[in-house]
């Protein structure tokens, strides 16, 4: 598996974003719709450093992965509220369209796909590690891409399930997208999906053959991206395929 180091070939500047629009995704996620000029451009499965910065001068840092499209004409950020955070609660309660902060991006290279690179494309997210994999779908359907792309997608709940409705409609576009999601605490009654984490068996069942050499992107918590990733390498796929990002505890 693949962690690089992230490269930076120019000298990251602070750019003042102003919040065009808030949309709600879930009731603990909000996306934030960000107007920045001048703007560099991403790629997918890039990442911001986010920069808050109060009356008395106190500042709090935090990363957030893209979830647009490059070819967006806005920055969009899909935050999760953290429980005991100091930032999140602050992005999906309190920002309205016309609030400002400051961000820091691009950054990172080694979590990023292109159609330009192939596939198999396989896609591996738990909870809100969605959010880069979505940048990646967005821009693999802007550019008509047929590239044959699975997403396996691990929430507790149902209505935890990110961009639910949008990943439904890019599956149902006959382009070579399948989504599978595996709930792993609570299921609706009328739920015939898989309902436990994900395990070697359903890896085993929802992954391309390692035959075909798949690039696999792994997103979501520690354990996950771990157990995903050791399953894989069982399963006999090349740990140069497979690349990983992870998130766990940073004070939100």
């Amino acid at each position: 598996m693949t962690e690089a180091a992230e490269v930076t070939p120019r000298r990251l500047e602070w750019r003042v974003a102003e919040v065009r629009e808030v949309v709600t995704e879930t009731t603990r996620v909000r996306t934030l719709v960000l107007d920045v000029p001048e703007w560099p451009g991403h790629l997918p499965g890039q990442h911001v450093d986010l920069r808050l910065t109060d009356e008395e001068g106190y500042q709090a840092h935090r990363s957030y992965s893209i979830a647009s499209a490059p070819g967006s004409p806005h920055v969009a950020l899909t935050v999760e509220r953290l429980y005991d955070g100091e930032v999140s609660p602050y992005l999906v309660e309190d920002l309205r369209p016309g609030d400002q902060f400051e961000i820091r991006g691009p950054i990172g290279r080694h979590f990023v796909w292109t159609p330009e690179e192939g596939g198999p494309l396989f896609l591996v997210a738990g909870g809100s590690g969605v959010v880069p994999l979505m940048s990646m779908l967005r821009h693999r359907a802007d550019r008509r891409s047929t590239v044959p792309t699975r997403l396996l997608y691990s929430a507790r709940r149902f209505e935890e399930l990110i961009y639910r409705e949008e990943l439904d409609r890019l599956a149902a576009s006959g382009d070579g997208l399948r989504v599978l999601y595996t709930l792993t605490r609570e299921t609706p009654e009328s739920w015939d999906g898989p309902s436990r984490r994900i395990d070697r068996e359903m890896l085993s069942d929802v992954a391309f053959p390692s035959s075909l050499k798949p690039r696999v992107y792994v997103c979501g918590p520690s354990g996950l991206v771990e157990s995903v990733g050791q399953h894989l390498l069982e399963l006999g796929h090349d740990a140069s395929r497979i690349k990983t990002e992870r998130f766990g505890p940073t004070g939100g």
